[in-house]
């Protein structure tokens, strides 16, 4: 049995050639920066199909060509892995892709006043140190998208940064992720809105091979992103979605400190959550 050379919140990676290793979309579950002990079956296979989904649906949008870049996946197929790497228990939650220099920075786009974002202008009036206009409430839509980008942290809680933090570090490169960030991010708000979904936020992760810009990681998963139903969409909610809003949303409600252990999940919730997650596939499949 292969070990991963890296095992993450949610995805385990295995060490293919130089230029290529595989990704396994575990059944695990991250919310707060934190995994729970209890899995929600089925929850990598669905995270996976919808990312293949969306890397295809950007190649035929015409934006790599357009904005200069590319993404990271080599083959879909478990099947049709290199010689020793197909593993039938991997069969529709694994994906063979490029090896590139990670960026650590999380490219976060926001559309409407949610989570932390929402907390913060609370506070201080802002989003991730971006000024907002007063007057906005939970779920507020904001007058444009924004890009917020994170700190990446192998351990503990992503720290959100202000923009001329990450310009600091990256220097022109910063304005190119966050010029391709938001070109994606408004293609699939536009492609979900004709599903009757909104999209309130999602993040991209970047990489760098032969100094080109690669679209890796997952993309506009129920993961990574904040899927809103439009007909339940009310500004000053927590609106219904399709994603571990669900979650966060419970385990805020009893007490938890947002600190390691995470609570164990009641078997509604997990069953709950997974119906979410499948219903949004089923969305951005028909819709795409």
């Amino acid at each position: 049995m292969r070990e991963p050379f890296y095992r993450g919140k949610v995805r385990d990676l295995f060490a293919v050639d130089e230029s290529s290793f595989i990704v396994v979309a575990t059944d695990r579950l991250s919310a707060f920066d934190v995994v729970f002990p209890d899995p929600i079956p089925g929850k990598g296979k669905i995270l996976t199909h919808v990312s293949n989904l969306w890397f295809q649906a950007i190649r035929r949008s015409g934006l790599q060509t357009q904005l200069g870049f590319s993404d990271h996946l080599l083959e879909t197929d478990v099947m049709r892995f290199p010689e020793g790497f197909r593993n039938p228990d991997w069969a529709g939650r694994a994906v063979l892709v490029k090896k590139c220099k990670r960026i650590d920075f999380e490219c976060v786009v926001r559309d409407y006043l949610a989570g932390s974002a929402y907390k913060e202008y609370v506070a201080q009036g802002t989003a991730c140190g971006i000024p907002l206009p007063p007057g906005l409430r939970q779920a507020s839509k904001l007058p444009a998208a924004i890009f917020t980008p994170a700190t990446k942290a192998e351990t503990g809680h992503d720290e959100n940064i202000p923009f001329e933090q990450m310009q600091a570090s990256l220097g022109p490169l910063a304005d190119r992720l966050r010029e391709i960030s938001l070109a994606i991010f408004k293609f699939a708000s536009t492609e979900m809105e004709r599903a009757g979904i909104l999209l309130c936020d999602t993040k991209f992760e970047f990489g760098l091979l032969n100094d080109q810009i690669v679209l890796i990681d997952e993309v506009l998963t129920p993961d990574s992103s904040r899927y809103w139903n439009a007909k339940n969409y009310a500004v000053g909610t927590s609106p219904a979605g399709f994603d571990k809003q669900f979650v966060r949303d419970y385990v805020e409600s009893i007490g938890w400190n947002k600190e390691p252990p995470a609570p164990a999940l009641p078997e509604e919730i997990v069953s709950k959550t997974l119906g979410l997650y499948a219903e949004i596939e089923r969305l951005i499949q028909t819709t795409l």
